[in-house]
């Protein structure tokens, strides 16, 4: 029925306000947002313990920072550049490392991803608001558009001194509204491209990486397998760094090979990358020795297990992968799947960058690619996305009850019997996990879709609703909610139709394209009477009624709000009918009709309360304290303010306990209290600043006020 996850929000005390939607309820105990800005960004990825040679190239960029620690006239800009498997991120990584202590505030560091197989090309306006998350703007600060977002940006880094790594840009469109707009800062650009819009138009600083030169080959294989076992086969070093073309990934990947077996002769080594067939004929080296050699030589050393995860590795979309996730893609118990991940991560074919997360090099994704095309039949291959989308979709289900508690389940096909999707016991692990995973949650929804996987396509964006909805991820729910209501609409899939219509409704109210949502609403109602779909009509007759109310288009609030609750009536929804009520009182006030809205939201609290729906309760009762205080009626105002501040706290709403805060103040002030007003805007204030939310500062101007007005 109607869901208590779309209820009209708290609202001020002038009738022609727009409402605040509520978040959903949140444990007792909430980790606070970071601040505004972090003087403590660490984002730099680890140094590596090997680094060799270079050391002209590092000099030459380290004397782009004064050494005595003034701030630079202009922000200073190294743009590192080189063919793929050149040792490009290494070098700025370690480069990053030596000169951090020079950039107190901090270090960002983003992966543009420009030259990903996949062609998932990072665009800047998704590279901004990643660095303005990590520089702690919160989701609903962030403006629309690529200009204001840059704008931001610039801001929040204006007279900071922080060191910005972006990593593999395709071009200089793409870095440059990442750029400072202030000095004091470093930005180390990597790329494959020459950027020379960055050298010729903001300064920037060349810095072309080659193959190693013969004695840095030479330095970097000794590190890791000790000049001892150099000095006893020269010739076959010499050949294995021929056959690498110098190039570090090659020879770290040998290096791994020879390291794992100290026992092998280097000539060995050298003979397998000499017996090699195939080449990666797109990264050949100048001297025509191919790096796929080098990689075949490892990759046929593995065992069958990890051989074919390698393989399937290159069907996953996303940036990187979990144990679980990966062991779903393989058709594997996840204890199954350490032993193959351990065994990559050792042999270099695959990079463990975070505890249990892993990622595949640009070369060796384009390499493991061919493997899974040549080796792997296509039913198989198909399988192997079918799994894995599956188990991002019924893990994202499991999440969804603890986001959402009071929507209904989405209905689910049954999952492949391999799949194992994870459980989850706290609102804030099941949102931790889907903030982890967003990256790949959408990739997966569009891979979906691109499979003809339709009812997962749509599926899961609805099982993620709660989710996007929480945490503002607006783009991301529009982007899937459009692929899967293609793709339904492709497979001639109604109820999957009408399910992504009102999906896509919601992300566009959410977004204030409120007409939009207006429209997909009454496509919705259409379908669903067409389908004989009962309750997806219910829900979306409701939610036109929310919608209207928010667009400002009273008399058609209370309209649907009645015909929901007709509805709600009519199927025996107790709780829908709860919601309808206290939506249809809300339209009431906003017109003035007080005694209606009087009447019509202590009908829903008696309806909410026989249900159990204490956080619309709380809504509620803020919205009954408006009213008595619109009509004078202090005492009672305040009685049901701290009756809402009750339901509040009982179920975490921290953002709906500092919206009645506020409004209690307003009445306690109204009533010649200036003392209680001023604590009640201060406690007010205190969740706010705690969430960083937007109406801290209508609070800090209504105490200022109340300063001055003080005798």
């Amino acid at each position: 029925g109607h869901q208590p996850a779309e209820p009209a929000g708290h609202h001020a005390a002038d009738p022609t306000a727009r409402p605040t939607v509520p978040s959903a309820a949140r444990p007792a105990e909430r980790p606070a947002p970071r601040p505004p800005f972090s003087p403590r960004l660490a984002q730099l990825p680890a140094d590596l313990p090997f680094f060799t040679g270079r050391s002209v190239e590092l000099e030459r960029a380290r004397e782009l920072v004064p050494l005595d620690g003034s701030v630079p006239a202009t922000v200073l800009i190294s743009a590192i550049g080189g063919m793929a498997g050149v040792g490009k991120t290494t070098l700025a990584v370690h480069l990053a490392h030596q000169v951090a202590a020079h950039f107190p505030d901090g270090q960002l560091c983003v992966n543009l991803h420009g030259f990903d197989p996949s062609g998932s090309v990072t665009p800047p306006a998704e590279a901004v608001r990643v660095l303005l998350d990590a520089l702690g703007v919160p989701p609903q600060r962030i403006p629309a558009g690529l200009e204001a977002q840059t704008a931001l940006y610039r801001s929040v880094l204006a007279e900071r001194r922080v060191l910005i790594l972006l990593d593999n840009a395709r071009d200089s469109e793409q870095v440059r509204p990442l750029l400072p707009g202030s000095p004091g800062c470093l930005v180390i650009v990597t790329s494959r491209n020459q950027l020379t819009g960055l050298v010729a138009g903001e300064g920037a600083h060349p810095l072309t990486l080659n193959q190693l030169t013969l004695t840095e080959a030479h330095a970097f294989l000794a590190r890791r397998l000790g000049a001892g076992r150099l000095a006893r086969e020269p010739e076959a070093v010499d050949e294995i760094i021929a056959r690498c073309a110098q190039l570090p990934l090659a020879l770290a990947v040998v290096a791994a090979r020879a390291a794992t077996h100290p026992d092998f002769p280097l000539s060995a080594i050298a003979e397998e990358l000499r017996d090699s067939d195939g080449s990666l004929d797109a990264f050949a080296g100048d001297d025509s020795i191919d790096v796929r050699t080098v990689f075949s030589s490892s990759y046929e050393a593995l065992s069958a297990p990890a051989a074919r995860l390698f393989r399937l590795l290159s069907l996953h979309s996303g940036p990187d992968i979990s144990t679980p996730a990966a062991a779903a893609l393989a058709g594997l118990a996840p204890r199954e799947a350490r032993g193959p991940l351990v065994e990559l991560t050792h042999a270099h074919l695959l990079t463990e960058h975070f505890p249990g997360r892993y990622t595949l090099h640009d070369l060796l994704r384009v390499y493991a690619a061919e493997r899974v095309h040549a080796e792997e039949a296509a039913r198989e291959r198909d399988a192997a996305v079918e799994r894995l989308v599956s188990w991002y979709l019924h893990t994202a289900d499991a999440a969804y009850p603890l986001i959402t508690p009071t929507r209904s389940r989405v209905p689910l096909e049954p999952a492949p019997a391999s799949c194992r999707p994870l459980s989850f016991t706290t609102h804030d692990q099941a949102l931790d996990w889907c903030e982890t995973e967003r990256s790949n949650l959408v990739g997966a929804v569009h891979q979906a879709a691109a499979a003809g996987l339709t009812g997962m396509a749509w599926r899961l964006p609805a099982v993620l609703w709660g989710f996007f909805y929480l945490r503002s991820h607006l783009s991301d729910w529009y982007n899937t909610t459009r692929a899967g209501l293609a793709a339904a609409r492709a497979a001639h899939d109604r109820p999957g139709e009408a399910q992504a219509l009102a999906d896509l409704a919601s992300a566009l109210r959410s977004a204030g394209r409120y007409e939009e949502a207006i429209d997909h609403y009454h496509r919705t109602v259409t379908i669903c009477r067409e389908l004989g779909d009962a309750e997806g009509r219910l829900r979306a007759v409701g939610n036109l009624g929310d919608a209207y109310l928010h667009s400002g288009q009273y008399a058609k609030a209370v309209e649907y709000s009645r015909r929901g609750l007709a509805l709600d009536r009519k199927v025996g929804s107790v709780w829908g009918e709860g919601i309808a009520l206290s939506n249809l009182g809300d339209a009431y006030q906003r017109l003035g009709r007080y005694d209606d809205a009087v009447r019509c939201l202590e009908q829903a609290l008696t309806v909410l309360r026989a249900g159990g729906n204490r956080w619309v309760e709380g809504v509620t009762l803020d919205v009954l304290g408006t009213v008595h205080h619109r009509l004078g009626a202090h005492d009672r105002a305040v009685d049901h303010y701290e009756q809402a501040l009750t339901a509040h706290r009982d179920i975490a709403n921290r953002w709906g306990e500092g919206h009645t805060l506020g409004h209690l103040g307003d009445v306690q002030l109204a009533a010649g209290e200036p003392e209680a007003a001023d604590d009640s805007w201060r406690q007010a204030l205190a969740i706010f600043t705690e969430f960083d939310h937007p109406d801290a500062a209508k609070i800090e101007e209504k105490l200022a006020s109340l300063r001055l007005t003080a005798p």
